[in-house]
């Protein structure tokens, strides 16, 4: 009798949370948002007395999400991604925005628990062929999946701030190289003399954190930060902490400050920073 009246709370608990789920327009429906970006920068001279050189950027962006969920179930996708190129003078034209990663998250959610378990999986690689210009003549240091990197994870997720949610997983990481040259830089195992490795698997932990914050009407900081350790070396992490602030003038005008930190020794021993100030237009389609 009493495991009866277990089972008639338990039935009666998950029917009116799926009531409440089905009032809800965000439940059992895809829910797609994309924006997207353009800026642009010229600057032109004729007979300057004062000095100066011609100069034509542009950098394109997009944001894509896409999510469905259940009463149990939430699923997320998010496409990010930048191109950007430069010309100053008489030089060749140069590469500096060029990445895009694809993200997808699906979580379980589990009545009175405050974590939910996930699964997540992570596409990261460049849009087209990046060099390094402080070398003469210029490096090739990436292009598209090349390197390439795929990640999954599985652990628990914490959903219950307004403005931030984290989660902390196992974590698998494969990187992908097409030639040689690169898989030298980026996947090849040095212990291996007679042998050049295109691929490499690795296992360890995973934490990610999304968090979100309104400081005015028109101003929102965003920030993303991913860490990787190995299980063979836990004192040394990959930390990547992506930072945005973005102020609307209006309904079609941004202006945006960017500031990445990263910091992975296969990629070179030291902390790289890219900060960017951009001014542009910026649509929302869905």
């Amino acid at each position: 009798m009493k495991n009866i009246l277990y089972l008639f709370l338990f039935l009666s608990y998950t029917s009116l949370a799926a009531q409440d789920a089905a009032a809800d327009s965000n439940f059992y429906t895809w829910v797609p948002s994309m924006v997207t970006g353009l800026n642009i920068s010229q600057v032109q001279f004729e007979n300057w007395a004062k000095g100066g050189d011609n100069s034509l950027a542009f950098t394109i962006t997009g944001d894509l999400k896409l999510s469905y969920r259940t009463v149990y179930w939430n699923f997320r996708n998010n496409f990010i991604g930048a191109f950007g190129k430069t010309k100053l003078g008489d030089a060749g034209i140069k590469t500096t925005d060029n990445e895009f990663f694809l993200e997808t998250v699906l979580s379980y959610h589990i009545f009175g628990w405050k974590v939910n378990p996930y699964i997540g999986n992570l596409i990261r690689s460049s849009i087209t062929t990046g060099y390094d210009y402080n070398k003469d003549p210029e490096l090739k240091i990436a292009d598209f999946f090349d390197p390439g990197y795929i990640s999954q994870s599985i652990g628990f997720t914490y959903d219950q701030l307004e403005n931030i949610q984290t989660r902390l997983g196992i974590g698998f990481q494969e990187t992908f190289n097409q030639t040689e040259e690169m898989a030298l830089r980026y996947s090849d195992d040095p212990e291996t003399e007679n042998k050049i490795e295109k691929f490499k698997f690795e296992t360890g932990m995973e934490s990610v954190t999304d968090a979100k914050f309104n400081l005015d009407d028109n101003i929102a900081y965003t920030s993303k930060l991913r860490l990787f350790t190995r299980f063979e070396e836990l004192s040394k992490w990959d930390v990547r902490w992506d930072n945005t602030i973005s102020a609307n003038v209006n309904s079609w005008l941004n202006v945006n400050l960017g500031v990445i930190v990263i910091h992975e020794v296969s990629q070179t021993k030291r902390t790289q920073l890219r900060e960017a100030f951009q001014i542009g237009i910026v649509y929302t389609i869905l």
